[in-house]
């Protein structure tokens, strides 16, 4: 089984904090716009954003300004999952030979131009996490002197392509700031954690920002294109909503479903909402992924909403296979029970499309605690010494995660490790002050981040 565990999880204890991130999803063409009123400076400038992927194999155009109908300069990954970095008018990109692959990682990219420099290696660097990119496929550098076309007075775009309406992103984005007039270099926008040896990002508000410079922090919902850097260089905002706002950030890291992880007749599944929500589609197997984060010890608490009432979805072994029965523990419709393939019980009633069930897991003690809609099974509140018990699978298997999955069939399942991708109506946090929930997370057990899992699990 292919598990991820966050690679860059800048969860290092103290520090500057990032609040909020911005989730783009393409089947709701989700994107910023804005139209400079004079051009910048279009020599010298900077880029620096964070970025979690949650799509692979497309391209995805994360900024783009489109000069004329003959080209366009933009920063994307290309549908080799490799990052490009192309711009006009003189037809010339950068791409890397390094593909970005890791859909569980935030990746802090930056860019930094200068096409006065001499040397035509140092007209355009690229640094991700800190370390400057050397390997490129492909490495057409400006000319000396050369103006750019990405600081001038042609509408900008982040999260799709102009020139073709279907090309939206799906990945989150964090601290995007551009600097107008300065070549940064990475110690600007960020610094290695000096115990875990983590890049971790850095207050940029002091930073000078240039006439058309900006800094998106997302932190207002009610604005999420406002531009804190003091130039007011404010983005429209198109079909994004507060819903989009996520505390899934770079200081941060929070549980998805897992797009690398499926069940291999599961062609048909489609993740979206940031890999938070999953609609299987397959009439002969099970299909489903899992989450990307597992646990050894520590005890976890997560809640799906049955967007569809024949979902199934638990918890398995990382050593399990997601159409397997051996040690899977999943519920069919919220109701009934499977212990390794077996029907076992039943308990509540049936769920409905648009139930909301509760997962508690206790690795500590080898338990399962389930609620549906708020009431838990086997009694109205949280039982911990009473709960429904998979004892007798865990043997042998010391590492579990959280299932999605459905039957022979359809189903949609949406899942909240914290920061959910539907409306709640109240708002539950754990006793570290992490989620979003909407029912009171049990005693004693925490969301799924980054920084919980280094206190408490692993």
């Amino acid at each position: 089984m292919s598990l991820i565990i966050p690679a860059n999880s800048a969860s290092a204890a103290g520090g500057y904090a990032v609040d909020n991130s911005l989730r783009f999803n393409d089947g709701s063409s989700d994107y910023l716009n804005r139209t400079p009123s004079s051009a910048g400076n279009r020599r010298i400038f900077t880029f620096s954003f964070w970025v979690k992927r949650a799509t692979l194999g497309t391209s995805q155009f994360i900024y783009n300004v489109r000069p004329s109908s003959s080209g366009a300069s933009q920063m994307l990954f290309a549908s080799g999952d490799k990052l490009q970095f192309s711009f006009e008018p003189i037809s010339k990109s950068l791409e890397t030979n390094r593909v970005f692959r890791d859909i569980s990682a935030w990746y802090n990219i930056i860019f930094a131009v200068d096409t006065t420099q001499g040397t035509a290696a140092n007209r355009i660097k690229l640094y991700v996490n800190g370390v400057q990119e050397t390997s490129f496929g492909t490495a057409n550098y400006p000319d000396q002197n050369a103006d750019l076309d990405i600081n001038t007075t042609n509408v900008i775009n982040i999260g799709r392509r102009l020139e073709n309406s279907g090309s939206f992103i799906d990945m989150y984005l964090s601290e995007f700031v551009f600097i107008d007039g300065q070549a940064l270099a990475p110690d600007q926008f960020g610094e290695f954690d000096e115990d875990s040896g983590i890049w971790k990002p850095i207050d940029v508000s002091g930073l000078t920002f240039g006439t058309n410079g900006f800094y998106l922090d997302f932190k207002d919902s009610g604005a999420l294109g406002a531009d804190v850097s003091g130039k007011s260089n404010n983005f429209t905002v198109n079909n994004l909503t507060a819903i989009d706002q996520s505390t899934d950030t770079c200081t941060n890291n929070f549980a998805t479903l897992n797009p690398l992880n499926v069940n291999p007749s599961s062609a048909g599944d489609a993740f979206t909402e940031g890999n938070l929500k999953l609609a299987t589609s397959n009439n002969s197997n099970s299909a489903g992924s899992t989450a990307t984060m597992a646990f050894t010890k520590g005890k976890w608490y997560a809640e799906v909403k049955y967007t569809s009432a024949t979902a199934w979805n638990g918890v398995m072994p990382t050593d399990a296979t997601i159409n397997g029965d051996t040690g899977r523990m999943n519920w069919y419709q919220g109701r009934t029970l499977y212990l390794s393939g077996s029907n076992t019980a039943n308990w509540g009633s049936n769920v409905s499309a648009g139930d909301i069930v509760g997962i508690a897991l206790d690795m500590d003690n080898s338990r399962v605690t389930i609620s549906q809609s708020g009431q838990w099974w086997g009694g109205s509140s949280f039982n911990q010494a009473q709960p429904h018990t998979f004892q007798a699978l865990i043997s042998g298997y010391d590492t579990w995660t959280f299932l999605c999955a459905s039957g022979s069939g359809t189903s949609t399942s949406e899942w909240n490790f914290g920061s959910p991708p539907f409306a709640i109506s109240s708002g539950n946090q754990d006793a570290n002050g992490y989620g979003n929930m909407e029912f009171p997370v049990p005693t004693d057990y925490f969301i799924c981040n980054t920084k919980n899992l280094s206190e408490f699990g692993w």
